[in-house]
């Protein structure tokens, strides 16, 4: 059994009991029954479950926002009024397009014979699922794999199972094909058992890069596909022309939403030398408004972080930081995990707290002096996920964003996303895309069908005609 804690009182709220390998092994014989039903559904019968969940998923709301407050400390209002109700967008965005995953008719490629590409779904997908968002990150895994097709086997993080483990009866409520969503739960060796399954033919996992690596070397036995969504270091670039009121507030945001436990989070602030004071001054004062707090109440904007060990390995970035501490850096005292708004300036570049991924609301803030350094400063990680620029010159925004080796760039904001926008990144933030009609693709295998439709003449069939 694994006892869940309330992150932001310490105290227990539940048990749930721990997978073992047969299980996962059960589980995925199960979606393997169930595939070769529902490989074979129309698009319109995908689409009809989809929109049925999403229904009950929206009946369901003040159920599921218990168990994800319980279980992460985030607060009430923001699952409830914003990632509860995108979650429904997604699930609904997913249904219609599980009815536009065509093929390419291509045609006539070979004298007397008509080709057709078509999309046909992978088999059995193993998902695993993290912590910080983990309901709507359940739904980026679960609605773009049923929409192509096929069928998942889920391992919710071991802190926060409940609300994929409600997810999957709401399935099985919507009318899926017994077998079709599967949850297992448990730590790392439950993780592994499903990556090595041979019944599994694809796995899908958004967690740390160490993660994603594991689950590659995992996965090469059986020569899986793999999907990864991967950690990040968001950079937010800001120019000489930015408002500051603007940015203060949209890079205070960016760091701080979900206590900064967001592979997309601002945490890294590179400033023109010339507005630098003033705009650290901007961020100190818009940093200090943030609220931490509990969670049911309405004036809290942050949440603890998910455990004390996480608190921890938090703090111990922001202690051995080079560079000035200008606000917050020490755990709040009293009950749960919290930790405060920290805005540290002047660090070294190739330091810890400038490379590493911290996960806390935790932003670093240093200075560039032209563009070409920002360009350089931003794209010197590992991580590729996500970044920001922030100036009101359309063209130097549009040149510096072609440069910067990341998967998503926003202009003069940061973290907003819609269903239909792929969410993904490179280099140590892994590869393929979550959300919109590029995630369903991801999920699906194109198929080459080719059809004699006349008799040419005598040829050697290796030779072009």
């Amino acid at each position: 059994m694994t006892l869940l804690i309330n992150p932001a009182t310490g105290e227990p709220v539940d048990e749930v009991p721990d997978s073992t390998p047969t299980d996962v092994s059960a589980a995925v014989q199960a979606g393997r029954d169930a595939f070769t039903q529902w490989r074979d559904t129309t698009p319109a019968d995908r689409a009809r479950l989809l929109l049925r969940l999403a229904d009950l998923v929206e009946a369901d709301a003040e159920e599921l926002t218990r168990l994800e407050v319980e279980e992460t400390g985030k607060p009430a209002a923001v699952f409830r009024d914003g990632e509860l109700p995108f979650a429904i967008d997604n699930l609904r965005f997913f249904a219609g397009a599980a009815r536009s995953l065509d093929g390419t008719g291509a045609g006539v490629l070979s004298a007397g014979y008509t080709s057709a590409l078509i999309r046909r779904p992978i088999g059995v997908i193993g998902s695993i699922a993290p912590w910080n968002f983990p309901f709507i990150m359940a739904v980026w895994k679960i609605g773009p794999a049923i929409a192509a097709g096929n069928a998942v086997v889920i391992k919710p993080a071991p802190a926060t199972p409940r609300s994929t483990l409600r997810l999957a009866a709401l399935m099985a409520e919507a009318g899926a094909p017994e077998g079709l969503l599967q949850v297992v739960t448990g730590g790392a060796d439950i993780g592994q058992a499903l990556v090595t399954d041979p019944g599994v033919d694809m796995v899908g996992v958004t967690g740390s890069t160490a993660t994603g690596r594991a689950v590659m070397r995992g996965a090469t036995g059986g020569l899986k596909r793999v999907h990864l969504e991967l950690g990040g270091k968001a950079p937010a670039l800001v120019f000489d022309d930015a408002s500051l009121a603007d940015m203060a507030f949209g890079v205070t945001m960016g760091a701080t939403y979900n206590t900064g436990q967001d592979c997309t989070a601002a945490t890294r602030v590179y400033i023109a030398r010339s507005r630098y004071d003033e705009a650290l001054e901007a961020l100190h004062a818009a940093m200090e408004q943030v609220r931490p707090g509990d969670p049911w109440s309405d004036e809290t904007d942050i949440g603890p972080l998910i455990s004390a060990a996480h608190r921890d390995r938090v703090n111990g970035f922001v202690t051995r930081a080079s560079g000035r501490v200008l606000l917050g850096g020490k755990p709040i005292d009293g009950p749960g995990f919290y930790y405060p708004p920290t805005l540290i300036a002047d660090a070294d570049q190739s330091s810890e707290i400038v490379q590493g991924e911290i996960f806390g609301p935790v932003l670093v803030a240093l200075p560039f002096d032209s563009e070409e350094e920002a360009i350089r400063l931003a794209n010197d990680t590992p991580y590729g996920l996500a970044s920001s620029i922030w100036s009101v010159d359309v063209a130097r925004a549009l040149r510096v964003a072609h440069q910067l080796d990341v998967g998503v760039t926003w202009v003069n904001d940061h973290l907003p996303i819609a269903s239909e926008a792929p969410h993904g990144g490179v280099k140590g933030s892994g590869f393929g895309k979550d959300m919109s009609q590029e995630a369903v693709q991801e999920y699906s295998v194109v198929r080459h069908l080719m059809i004699k439709h006349a008799a040419p003449e005598a040829r050697d069939s290796f030779r072009p005609a």
